[in-house]
């Protein structure tokens, strides 16, 4: 297969020869005909998203989910541009915990060619603040204090495949779990919390190295300073994930933690749910009721409250881009480097280089950067012609 478009860091126009699923090699665009892509086209990596729910009616901690399920959320996840991601367990009773961690574990051993790929599970909660606001749309009866015993048995049930868990940091007993955690190569990310610029600061020493969805999962109200939105963006040893949706924060606010953070400690996600992609309407999962409403955005039902995402995370590149002017090199890699990084994937994902799997996003050059071809290990997975 002959790939041909502009190289998302370099702009460069360059032919991209994949074969047995891997890039062979990268050239200088030639006169031979290509099989997709133009002159008009961006080329970049496969897409990373560290927080994915559920999609189109699947859901990672519906009490029903089977292994079928799971395979059906990875082929989705390519119509959003994704080839690597994480699926994001919350708060929930242990026994669901327990069960859709084996499920998803078994998945991942049977995992299926063209699917995007699970790199590790995401566990959001439940040891997370269990105020209104901080806690968000998880359950008020299933958050508990951090407990290690149980930690090993949810990680006993993933096999292993627990990557990344969202915590609050002022809980008792938190600061020793991220500790714990750290010395077992768990990344750590604080989110759902009200924690002060104190503990955020030892959560920090402790091994914390992500805010999740900054700036949601919060208070409403907070006071103008200090608070601990402001402590989160000052501090430079934290990375944070942003939902870039249009709806979970203004563009104010992104535009300020660009230019705070910079290129390098930012990646963007889509926490989208279950209802992602559904018609508008009422929609129930796990016991909650969710509106998808006409503007795109989803909310538990009768609230003002967000529910998660309904965006793909292909199309957060373009808002990002229009909030902050940065450029589509940047963002990229705010959706393919920075969370290799974050997980230690980076031999494997988020780069083009020979001798890695072929697994591509192409765009158009346009400014909507509309996604036009997902390519997993060297399979079209997903193909949308504007």
């Amino acid at each position: 297969m002959r790939i041909r478009g502009k190289d998302y860091l370099s702009g460069n126009l360059h032919d991209y020869i994949v074969e047995n699923g891997k890039i062979t090699l990268i050239q200088d665009a030639n006169t031979s005909s290509t099989d997709i892509g133009g002159i008009n086209c961006w080329v970049a990596p496969g897409l990373i998203d560290i927080q994915v729910n559920g999609y189109k009616g699947l859901d990672f901690c519906g009490e029903e989910l089977d292994e079928g399920d799971v395979h059906g959320i990875c082929q989705r996840m390519t119509e959003t541009g994704v080839t690597a991601f994480c699926p994001t367990i919350t708060t929930n009773p242990y026994e669901i915990i327990v069960k859709n961690l084996k499920v998803i574990s078994t998945a991942v051993k049977n995992s299926k060619p063209g699917f995007a790929k699970i790199i590790g599970i995401h566990l959001e909660g439940p040891y997370i603040s269990a105020e209104m606001g901080p806690r968000g749309a998880h359950p008020l009866a299933h958050i508990r204090r951090p407990d290690w015993d149980e930690f090993l048995a949810f990680q006993d049930a993933a096999d292993g495949l627990i990557k990344l868990v969202t915590l609050a940091p002022e809980l008792e007993g938190a600061l020793d779990f991220i500790s714990k955690l750290n010395s077992v190569g768990v990344r750590v990310a604080i989110g759902h919390h009200q924690a002060s610029l104190g503990i955020i600061k030892k959560a920090i020493e402790a091994g914390a190295v992500l805010s999740t969805h900054l700036g949601n999962g919060a208070h409403s109200l907070l006071p103008r300073h200090p608070n601990y939105i402001w402590d989160q963006i000052a501090e430079d040893k934290l990375s944070s994930s942003l939902i870039v949706d249009g709806h979970h924060i203004p563009s104010s606010f992104i535009k300020v933690v660009y230019r705070v953070k910079g290129v390098s400690r930012i990646i963007l996600i889509s926490d989208v749910i279950a209802a992602a992609g559904l018609a508008e309407g009422r929609h129930k999962f796990m016991g909650l009721s969710v509106d998808v409403t006409a503007d795109g955005s989803i909310k538990l039902s009768d609230t003002q409250y967000l529910a998660g995402s309904s965006v793909r995370l292909c199309d957060s590149l373009a808002i990002f881009i229009r909030c902050t002017n940065a450029t589509f090199s940047e963002a990229i890699q705010m959706v393919t480097t920075n969370p290799a990084f974050l997980l230690g994937i980076e031999r494997d994902h988020g780069v083009l280089e020979t001798g890695r799997d072929a697994d591509i996003s192409i765009f158009s050059d346009k400014p909507g950067y509309n996604l036009l071809y997902t390519i997993k290990r060297g399979e079209i997975s997903y193909s949308h012609q504007i």
